[in-house]
């Protein structure tokens, strides 16, 4: 099985050192890589995880897959900890699913589960290659920190990072937080687009990005 390095120019196997294949300068990988190790360690001790190891068989949209664990049995599905990425009917959703499945699709990954959230899935960090790919996601721009009431998200610094260098949905004025769309528009299980009575939904969401 391939093993591919988290590169922000998805599909590419490359020889150089982990901070040349995110695309950072070592100054900036140094800075990414401490707040990663931070962040996880922090997650690590809220909650106790049971660890296990699996193949990603799907990736969903940028923050849900299925892993498959080595020692067989079912799939589960898998919520990423900490993040959220766009809705696939938003704005850079399919960017964010693209990204995650080009780095995890087929992938060996450990799962670091702490509970089941109310759709049923694992809530859980994922660490490919020792990274923790919830960190990378929302470093490269393709998720939000997930905060909760008035706590900040456990990645906050990684997306100020990332909002400061107009990376990914933070180049994009009409990127909006997850929540907020379900909020306006709701889930975006829905008819596809040219289905008649969603029409005028689909016409709102396209004059609230802008489009």
């Amino acid at each position: 099985m391939q093993e591919r390095p988290l590169d922000r120019r998805h599909g590419k196997t490359l020889g150089h050192p982990l901070s040349h294949t995110l695309g950072y300068t070592l100054g900036h990988w140094l800075g990414y890589a401490l707040g990663a190790a931070v962040l996880a360690a922090c997650l690590c001790a809220a909650t106790p995880a049971y660890a296990w190891q699996g193949v990603v068989t799907h990736v969903s949209d940028g923050d849900t897959v299925w892993v498959q664990p080595l020692q067989g049995g079912e799939a589960y599905k898998v919520r990423l900890l900490g993040i959220d990425a766009p809705e696939m009917c938003q704005p850079w959703g399919p960017q964010a699913r693209a990204a995650l499945h080009a780095v995890l699709q087929g992938q060996v990954v450990e799962v670091r589960a702490r509970t089941r959230d109310s759709y049923g899935r694992l809530l859980a960090q994922l660490l490919r290659q020792g990274q923790d790919v919830g960190a990378w996601m929302v470093g490269q721009g393709y998720a939000w920190s997930y905060s909760f009431q008035n706590h900040a998200g456990p990645y906050e610094a990684l997306q100020m990072q990332a909002q400061s260098q107009h990376l990914g949905l933070f180049s994009d004025g009409r990127a909006l937080q997850p929540r907020w769309f379900r909020k306006r528009f709701g889930s975006c299980h829905l008819p596809t687009p040219d289905a008649p009575h969603w029409s005028a939904f689909f016409s709102a969401v396209r004059r609230t990005q802008g489009s």
